[in-house]
């Protein structure tokens, strides 16, 4: 049987390791990844391999040859422009077409027994065998199930937490027969997970899934670079290191000088020739490659030191990277998480701080403190976005520095020339950081639209009208001294999961556009904002009835920006309106839960004292609003979110409303009973979005103050829901209290469970495998329905060290007992 070992990738989340090098020449203890690989096919008996190159393909070429050093027969398939998985395999399929082959990456570290999985798939009768293995976190690799056989039944590419209903990941390699290639289309890109697989389940070809045993790790990342090394010294994988154990776990190549006054605590690795001297300390996990000299005094702890380095004396190299041909001068010192590129110079005494990334070529000088945010990082983030875009505190987290370089990775993504929205509420930190994202937007060659401050809404719709984009800095809310970073679309929406990865992974790379003197952006600010808001509003919703109703409402703006455009959306509506707290505070841009509670208690005084039909209380920026009813009582906002329900689909008769899946299933009584139905949404805003984009969706909401009118907007806007309520309300001749008592009570119970990020996806598995044979709805995270319509949703937080479960019964104490069962599921696999 012939392989195919995958070596074309570019590798870029490891950039600058792979700036000037391919992914699979990266060294792991002194040896390419790749090479560890072939020697893993050479003891299987794959000795027949083709390697599928594309980025930096001559030094791959160069490396490997024909194969001969190694004992293997290599071939190579060029791929002109990136083909995708499957695109590179169907580019060797002269070589492969005569026999079944096995598909491996070129950068994934592993011991597996590929000659039982080959065994496995010739018994099976496989068309396809999917290589797989259990993981701790499943975000960065395809999940999958398999049944009792072993044939695939689910699988899913890339996740997010909400998706994830597995810990059993895709490791990409493959056995195959031939007959795959009929499903790939040639020169163009194709992937075996994303357009194949699913081909063939579809018509339902044999694939089955092997569960290996052994060691595994995907080598995409810095963090998960460092831990192979320690993995392999660490003896966790089964690879072969060269030299000699000189004492346990203490490896030293041949030719290498190590002064017996050296203190070496392994376990490490000391490459060929490499020369270490008197009074330098090196200890466990750290790997020094070939030709590296490290000078007296120098103390080296979890560093890999590729080929050719200088190391000074009295530097200091914690748990950091560094290329090869680099120079580390007298004192230096390089924090963990660093990497350092090819060929750099690191100056005397100079200091690089944790996370910073050092691009090949470069010179730092004697005495520099090279300082970037280590925030993300720092915080154990994956990635940027949480729930409400980019989230920190204010000159801690979320720095000017921070913010240019978030803009300026946002302005990337776009064309140049392109034009960006930017606004504000009404906090000075907001406006001291929107000025830099100006500053970086029109440096990389965007125009910038500027609102100043303006409601949420307001921001968003502008956005929409010809802009590629936009930012919108607010307060975070309850919490005064944080502030969110909210990236929009061309269509005034958050950015989709894909548009935050991308602007995530240009982030991360740091490699920012930059605009030529001619090409520097203009900044408009455009008039009659407020104006051109309402008279759209109020083209676009139904307002029939309110001038003729005589009704009195209350509206409390909370000292926030809705407050700005509600004197000109007030009086044009026609509805008689007492507006509370009007103005703009400087000092209060968001408000704590008590607060808002008190605010609350205090409007709904008002309304009953002023008979009013009922009262609302806007957010600080204007996206979201509280209701009380014409008896001045609170109606929560999962409650609210039945009552405009009720009346919506009472007036509409037909149409869908969207709802996350989180909501009560007494919304879809309360929807049916007036003909329309429920659209479930996963908790994403992006896909309640994209569902009230759709023609036939006639509401939407999130249970939490969130309101989306499709006929004006798709996204939440706190001033269109309370339009469409006073006219809702003028039309109907029920009030508020009388809808709320015809909706059944609804008893859905919350609770958060603190899982470690290292078992998410355990607990997932587990919740599957705890389910039996109970309907599961993976819409978002795992719902478990019970026979007795009860149900229970787990949902692993994205951002944070948590999950959150819901439960809905009969009444409380069936939808408690529902819930700690669930939570106790949880809590074991999470310990």
């Amino acid at each position: 049987m012939k392989a195919v070992v995958m070596a074309g990738g570019e590798g870029t989340r490891l950039r600058p390791m792979t700036s000037s090098m391919p992914k699979p020449l990266l060294p792991v203890a002194n040896r390419p990844i790749m090479e560890h690989v072939l020697r893993l096919l050479k003891r299987h008996g794959l000795t027949e391999t083709v390697v599928t190159v594309q980025f930096l393909a001559s030094l791959v070429k160069n490396y490997f040859g024909d194969g001969e050093e190694l004992g293997m027969e290599l071939t190579y398939a060029n791929e002109e422009k990136p083909l995708g998985t499957a695109g590179s395999v169907k580019n060797a399929e002269e070589a492969l077409k005569d026999d079944a082959f096995l598909v491996i990456s070129g950068d994934a570290l592993t011991d597996f027994d590929l000659t039982d999985l080959i065994s496995f798939h010739k018994e099976k009768g496989a068309l396809v065998t999917v290589c797989l293995t259990r993981v701790p976190n499943p975000l960065e690799f395809g999940i999958t199930i398999v049944d009792e056989e072993g044939k695939v039944e689910r699988f899913l590419e890339k996740p997010t937490w909400g998706q994830v209903f597995s810990d059993t990941v895709n490791t990409g390699i493959y056995v195959m027969e031939p007959e795959v290639f009929d499903y790939v289309e040639a020169d163009v890109p194709v992937d075996w997970s994303g357009d194949v697989f699913p081909q063939l389940m579809k018509e339902g070809k044999p694939i089955f899934g092997y569960v290996a045993e052994g060691y595994w790790e995907d080598v995409g990342t810095h963090e998960s670079y460092v831990k192979a090394q320690a993995d392999v010294l660490e003896r966790k994988v089964d690879v072969e290191l060269d030299g000699f154990e000189i004492s346990p776990g203490v490896w030293v190549a041949e030719g290498a000088e190590v002064h017996p006054d050296a203190v070496l605590r392994g376990p490490l690795y000391i490459g060929d020739y490499a020369k270490v001297e008197a009074g330098v300390e090196i200890r466990e996990h750290t790997v020094v490659g070939s030709n590296v000299v490290v000078k007296s005094g120098a103390f080296l702890h979890k560093a890999v030191i590729h080929d050719n380095v200088y190391v000074g004396q009295q530097s200091n190299l914690r748990g950091c990277v560094v290329g090869k041909n680099t120079d580390i001068m007298r004192a230096a010192r390089i924090e963990d998480g660093a990497v350092i590129g090819d060929e750099c110079l690191i100056g005397e005494e100079s200091i690089v701080q944790g996370n910073v990334r050092v691009y090949p070529f470069k010179t730092i000088e004697a005495g520099a403190f090279v300082n970037t945010s280590v925030i993300w990082e720092s915080r154990g983030q994956a990635h940027l976005f949480g729930a409400r875009g980019v989230t920190g505190i204010l000159n801690v987290e979320i720095t000017p520095e921070v913010v240019v370089r978030l803009a300026g990775a946002y302005a990337t993504t776009l064309k140049k020339g392109s034009t960006v929205t930017t606004a504000r509420d009404h906090s000075r930190g907001a406006r001291a950081l929107k000025r830099a994202v100006i500053s970086a937007l029109q440096a990389s060659a965007i125009d910038v639209r500027d609102l100043e401050n303006v409601p949420l809404p307001v921001a968003r719709q502008q956005t929409a009208r010809g802009s590629a984009g936009g930012i919108m800095i607010r307060t975070s809310p309850g919490v005064p001294d944080s502030v969110d970073i909210m990236f929009f679309d061309a269509r005034g929406a958050d950015l989709s999961q894909g548009g935050q990865r991308k602007l995530d992974r240009v982030y991360a790379r740091q490699e920012y556009r930059r605009a030529f003197p001619g090409e520097i952006g203009d900044l408009h600010f455009p008039s009659s904002v407020f104006d051109s808001y309402t008279g759209s509003l109020l083209r676009n919703v139904d307002t029939t009835g309110i001038a003729d109703s005589g009704l009195k409402v209350v509206v409390d703006a909370s000292n926030g920006s809705a407050g700005l455009v509600l004197p000109s959306l007030l009086g044009r509506l026609g509805v008689d309106a007492l507006t509370i707290n009007p103005g703009l505070d400087e000092s209060r841009p968001t408000e704590s839960v008590e607060s808002r509670r008190a605010g609350m208690v205090r409007l709904g005084e008002i309304v009953a004292s002023a008979r009013a039909a009922f009262g609302v209380r806007f957010d600080p920026v204007g996206e979201r609003f509280s209701l009380v009813d014409e008896r001045g009582r609170i109606i929560e906002d999962d409650r609210a979110l039945l009552v405009l329900l009720d009346l919506v689909a009472a007036e509409r008769r037909s149409g869908r409303v969207a709802l996350p899946v989180t909501t009560t299933r007494i919304a879809e009584q309360v929807a049916a009973y007036h003909g329309t139905q429920v659209e479930w949404t996963t908790t994403s805003p992006d896909d309640l979005t994209r569902v009230a984009r759709e023609d036939t969706t006639i509401f939407g909401g999130d249970g939490r103050g969130g309101f989306i009118v499709p006929e004006f907007s798709s996204v939440f806007d706190g001033a269109a829901a309370f339009v469409r309520l006073v006219g809702l309300v003028a039309r109907t001749q029920l009030t508020l209290s009388q809808i709320d008592a015809r909706i059944p009570r609804a008893h859905v119970l919350k609770r958060d469970v603190a899982t470690p990020w290292a078992v998410k996806g355990l607990v997932m598995r587990r919740v599957v495998e705890a389910a039996g044979d109970r309907h599961v709805d993976t819409t978002d995270g795992v719902r478990v329905v019970e026979a007795d319509g009860r149900w229970v949703m787990v949902l692993p937080d994205p951002a944070e060290a948590v999950t959150h479960l819901w439960a809905e019964g009969p009444d409380d104490t069936s939808a408690q007992a529902l819930l700690d069962e669930w939570a106790a599921v949880v809590d074991s696999a999470g310990k």
